[in-house]
């Protein structure tokens, strides 16, 4: 009975690989097309928490400034409403310049960047309100060096500094005094305030040193240094910006 079945032919085999052939392609190129429209998936979903990341950066920001315009607008109220209660000749002066710095809190304030020289000149403003508060006993030195006006840098990473040293700045033989500067290159941005200071055990900062720190982290990573020190008698804060 066996002996009448042929035996396999070259023709038979070469069908047979053929066959194997074919399911081989048609199996690689399935695993392929899966390969591909997974590959497809994990960059949409990739993209989705990198898209997800950017929208808490930028929450996370506007939170931090939504906490950081309040503490400012508190301290310059506060004062333009003593010297109202004491009905000073200085307080529409006070208001005008509080207009300016509103005004630059409106329009700027929001943006990613905005340039320097604005943000300088903002500086400025705030500081002639204190000016005005501390009268005679504010001893306030200002230097800005090659701040180019094309220079960009986020709104309001320096002003909580600045804050920081009249709201904790000590008067030390009837003068606070406060010294400011601004050292600029092509690509950086050299900060440095100290102010007279009392060294003591424990000092609450507030709000606003904690919150610029959070901001450094989140829109200069790497590319910051802070150095925050005291002595017996002064407070120094230097910080530098890679842009």
């Amino acid at each position: 009975m066996f002996t009448k079945v042929e035996s396999l032919s070259r023709n038979t085999l070469f069908i047979i690989t053929c066959v194997y052939l074919v399911v081989i392609i048609v199996s690689a190129f399935k695993l392929l097309k899966l390969n591909l429209k997974q590959s497809k998936y994990s960059g949409e979903l990739e993209a989705k928490i990198l898209e997800a990341q950017l929208k808490l950066k930028e929450q996370e920001l506007k939170y931090l400034k939504m906490q950081i315009h309040p503490h400012f607008l508190f301290n310059t109220l506060n004062t333009i409403y003593g010297f109202a209660l004491k009905k000073s000749e200085q307080t529409p002066d006070m208001i005008l310049k509080l207009s300016n710095l509103l005004d630059y809190l409106l329009y700027h304030v929001d943006k990613p960047l905005v340039a320097l020289k604005d943000e300088i000149n903002h500086i400025k403003d705030y500081i002639s309100l204190e000016e005005i508060r501390f009268n005679d006993t504010l001893n306030i030195s200002f230097k800005d060096s090659n701040c180019a006006e094309a220079l960009s840098v986020a709104p309001m990473l320096f002003l909580p500094f600045i804050e920081n040293s009249f709201k904790h700045g000590k008067i030390i033989e009837g003068k606070l005094s406060i010294t400011v500067v601004f050292e600029c290159t092509a690509d950086s941005i050299d900060f440095t305030i100290n102010n007279s200071h009392e060294k003591q055990l424990s000092k609450p900062h507030g709000i606003g040193l904690e919150n610029i720190k959070k901001r450094l982290e989140l829109l200069y990573k790497n590319q910051y240094n802070l150095k925050i020190s005291e002595t017996r008698n002064s407070y120094n804060v230097q910080l530098k910006l890679d842009l």
